[in-house]
């Protein structure tokens, strides 16, 4: 088996486009989430809150003929994608488009607009509005798909739309296609686009938090105050490669993929199970052959849905067997979907090169059914480890745990 490598990582958050973006506002204590205001027009939605990307435009160099086929969602994977090549030293090699690399990648869903002028046809019998490039934007591996053309990239696609764990099974793919030899290098991530059907999917579960007169004061993860999650967007890139070939080339290697877990919890499709979850995050400690006290940091799911941090919390306890340092990303980004996998354990990553961990912010009263753990809170904290361990869990039971070893 070969070992694996992450050479190049970037990511378009609410917090931030670029890392220094995104530290400043961790150690800031400074929410991504607002009021939004164009939400008003949906009769029926009770949350009126999201975590945008402020600021992103499409570079001046992505001509008409480059983007027809984006939506906003593969317009931030491919951005991002490129800020990660060119981070790796690999944009322009030829590396990229002689089949040596390949894709793992992934989305919810596509633009949800596209997939609006669809409905206009099933509902009105009409197809004005759509045209050639409409599928090509609704498409769940719609930003998998434009990444590979964009970029010319010819090797294997895996194009993972598992919500919540679509970027992390992007990144668990991409180690395993690389450890089994089957590809030099990956890019793998996952990306998201707001829209208001997303917030309607949870507010039909009564899982959106609607203290919408208050936006920078939620999500709560583990508080036993928390009354829901809040959507958001964005989107990150990893460049997964072989460690021998980054080595030869003298590449930085930020760090080492040296377990991934993923399973299934069989049971039911919002109702999380602690068994397989916590299975997951043993899967990914076995493989790594280490002793679960060597990771320093886990980075939490931490959506601030009632079961969900409960169910967490009692499996990252149950895999650790002690009250191990443990923060949500969430509670300044929101639920970022598709991207949150990715964006977490790019956080994750960065810290642990650091030496410091952003804190759950919102969490100020740890809710009694939430499993002992080290929850962080205040203003971080300073963790010198070699490991971390980003985990994610999604409707219909998917359950995914990445860990990382420092390297450099």
């Amino acid at each position: 088996m070969k070992r694996v490598v992450v050479t190049g990582m970037a990511g378009i958050s609410p917090i931030g486009q670029g890392w220094q973006q995104v530290h400043h506002a961790l150690q800031s204590r400074a929410s991504g989430v607002v009021y939004m205001d164009d939400w008003d027009k949906y009769e029926g939605l009770n949350t009126r809150l999201g975590a945008p990307v402020k600021g992103f435009n499409k570079p001046a160099e992505y001509t008409r003929k480059k983007v027809r086929s984006m939506g906003r969602v593969a317009l931030m994977a491919v951005r991002a994608t490129e800020l990660a090549l060119k981070n790796s030293g690999l944009l322009g090699d030829p590396l990229v488009t002689d089949g040596s690399m390949g894709i793992a990648y992934g989305s919810s869903a596509g633009t949800p607009s596209a997939m609006g002028d669809f409905g206009n046809m099933l509902i009105n019998h009409r197809t004005d509005g759509l045209n050639a490039s409409s599928y090509i934007k609704m498409m769940a591996h719609t930003a998998a798909v434009n990444i590979g053309v964009f970029f010319g990239i010819c090797g294997r696609v895996y194009t993972t739309s598992s919500a919540c764990t679509s970027a992390s099974q992007g990144i668990g793919y991409a180690f395993e296609a690389v450890r089994n030899g089957n590809q030099i290098a990956m890019v793998a991530g996952g990306a998201e686009e707001l829209c208001a059907t997303e917030a309607a999917v949870f507010d039909t579960l009564f899982a959106t938090s609607t203290q919408n007169e208050t936006p920078t004061t939620v999500p709560r993860p583990f508080d036993r105050q928390r009354d829901g999650l809040v959507i958001g967007e964005g989107a990150g890139t990893f460049i997964v490669e072989e460690y021998e070939h980054a080595k030869a080339r003298g590449a930085k290697i930020y760090a080492e993929i040296v377990g991934f877990g993923t399973n299934s919890d069989g049971k039911h499709v919002t109702q999380p199970q602690i068994t397989t979850m916590q299975r997951a995050l043993n899967q990914a400690i076995d493989q790594a052959n280490i002793n679960p006290a060597q990771i320093g940091y886990v980075s939490a799911h931490g959506t601030a849905t009632d079961r969900g941090d409960i169910a967490e919390s009692q499996a990252t306890r149950a895999a650790f067997g002690r009250a191990v340092p443990i923060s949500s990303l969430k509670s300044y980004t929101g639920h970022t979907l598709g991207a949150c996998g990715v964006l977490e354990a790019w956080t994750s990553i960065e810290m642990m090169h650091q030496g410091w961990f952003h804190p759950t912010i919102n969490l100020h009263s740890i809710d009694p059914e939430c499993a002992d753990l080290d929850y962080i809170q205040g203003t971080g904290r300073t963790i010198d480890t070699e490991y971390v361990m980003s985990n994610n869990f999604a409707f219909g039971g998917i359950n995914t745990s990445l860990l990382f070893k420092k390297i450099g």
